[in-house]
């Protein structure tokens, strides 16, 4: 048996006997447990979203939180994700992405929330937090809060940006006869400045790579929507009937419902990373008087990144045809080609090298913002100095062998990498429900009692207990600006 029958083995075992029920029985235990707040707290979302200011002292804003959290969900798990999906699970497969999603919404709220219940703060006065943090100090378990660390150390640092790497490759190769190996090389020689710069380095970059390309595809997206409007209903007919196995053309073409589950379960999570443990870390980050506030903002991340632009993605590729994409038919290792020549078809060749741009943008974002999100995690382990180097070493040879690596190879080990991740988190938000929950019961009760929706963590009926640090505290809530900066540093328990 070679190394890839023994990857999909183990992908196929982790999503369809345990993932994907995991993934979606949290979802749903927080859809119900929160009064499915993702629906009726969704225009508090939008409300939270229009009113965040940016430049907020001791932290970022809620919005730039958001933003950032965007920018990892906004990528090519949007482009080459979804056309993966579509090829190994059919038109289905977009309809279970919507299912995650949704349920998921919940899940990111809970998870952001805790990330800012338990955030600590740095000397500088900014926060960090996360799944590693709110292990250790809500659980009281810094073992399995370094088992989590070196997770998503893993997952992001070195698994999710072989993916990328790999994405790029695929695009410049097919597009333009780029030989895979001298992306690899362009990919090392522009990645090691940055990654050996840090986090600000990496933070200035991001920001001004992003924006523009991330509008780019969305506004390409657009006009092939408005361009195919009549064909809406036949996409979404694919989609429902491919979902139940009720379209008889498809029939044994696409890997039936099972396979249109899976592969929606698996690119949806990689997608939006609703459950995940990733968002978490940059929701910590945020200065808001309220945990809540920006567990509202990232839920309604979710929602852009997968019912959004996946959609959109998805819609693209299905309204091109046969010309493009045939399901059970089409190369299952197209990947963001598939995009990309349905894009060509819709609006001509000259978008292929805008297209190029777009996915190498989006890609080689991706490879910085993963390492940012490792690195957080990497000051949670105590890696500094000599540890550190050998650790951005690493990101940039595994970003050289995702280049080489074949497509299906890096997607399965990134999944396998995920699903373990994800399996941590999900099973310690379930634990610190009752944190999550009573903070969520905090919030409604202040906007009931038209108060302003500070949180005090301290001597609050609705927690389970005190929460740790001084970030909460009653005397943190004084005076103008509200920003929670003073005050001495809070060690974790």
């Amino acid at each position: 048996m070679d190394l890839q029958a023994v990857l999909d083995r183990v992908t196929d075992t982790l999503y369809t006997h345990w993932l994907i029920y995991v993934l979606v029985g949290v979802g749903l235990w927080f859809t119900v447990r929160t009064g499915a707040a993702q629906i009726r707290m969704f225009p508090a979302m939008l409300r939270q979203l229009a009113s965040s200011r940016s430049g907020a002292q001791g932290g970022i804003s809620s919005f730039q939180a958001f933003a950032i959290g965007l920018a990892s969900r906004v990528g090519t798990g949007n482009i080459a994700g979804v056309a993966v999906a579509l090829t190994l699970g059919g038109p289905g497969a977009v309809f279970w992405m919507w299912v995650v999603a949704a349920v998921g919404m919940a899940t990111a709220l809970v998870e952001a929330t805790l990330a800012q219940v338990f955030k600590v703060r740095d000397p500088d006065g900014s926060y960090r937090g996360g799944p590693a943090y709110y292990i250790e100090r809500g659980l009281g378990s810094r073992r399995w809060g370094i088992v989590f660390a070196v997770l998503l150390v893993f997952t992001f640092g070195f698994a999710f940006n072989m993916v990328q790497a790999n994405t790029i490759a695929g695009t410049l190769g097919s597009a333009h006869g780029v030989p895979v190996g001298w992306t690899a090389v362009l990919l090392v020689l522009l990645a090691a400045p940055v990654l050996f710069g840090g986090l600000r380095r990496v933070a200035r970059v991001a920001e001004v790579m992003l924006p523009l390309m991330a509008g780019a595809y969305l506004l390409l997206a657009a006009v092939i929507v408005l361009l195919n409007v009549t064909s809406i209903p036949d996409v979404l007919g694919q989609i429902v009937r491919g979902a139940f196995g009720l379209d008889t053309a498809l029939a044994g073409t696409a890997g039936g419902i099972l396979a249109a589950v899976l592969n929606g379960a698996r690119r949806g999570l990689f997608s939006n990373e609703a459950g995940m443990g990733s968002a978490p870390n940059t929701a910590a980050t945020a200065t808001v008087t309220h945990p809540v506030k920006q567990g509202l903002v990232q839920s309604l991340g979710v929602f852009v990144d997968t019912m959004l632009v996946c959609t959109a993605t998805a819609f693209i590729v299905l309204s091109a045809g046969p010309e493009v994409f045939v399901p059970g038919r089409t190369e299952q290792s197209a990947g963001a080609v598939l995009t990309t020549d349905a894009v060509v078809h819709e609006l001509g060749g000259w978008t292929s090298a805008l297209m190029t741009v777009i996915v190498f943008v989006f890609a080689f974002s991706s490879v910085l913002g993963n390492y940012a999100y490792a690195e957080v995690n990497l000051v949670f382990l105590r890696v500094r100095g000599r540890g550190l180097t050998l650790v951005r070493a690493g990101v940039l040879i595994a970003v050289a062998l995702g280049s080489l690596a074949a497509l299906n190879t890096v997607w399965a080990i990134a999944d396998i990498a995920m699903a373990l991740m994800a399996t941590v988190n999900l099973v310690a938000i379930l634990l610190l429900s009752r944190w999550a929950l009573g903070t969520l019961a905090d919030y409604r009760r202040s906007r009931a009692a038209g108060g302003d929706e500070r949180f005090i963590g301290h001597g609050n009926p609705l927690l389970p207990a005190d929460v740790p640090g001084d970030i909460w505290a009653p005397d943190a809530q004084d005076g103008p600006p509200r920003t929670e900066t003073t005050g001495r540093a809070p060690r974790a328990r």
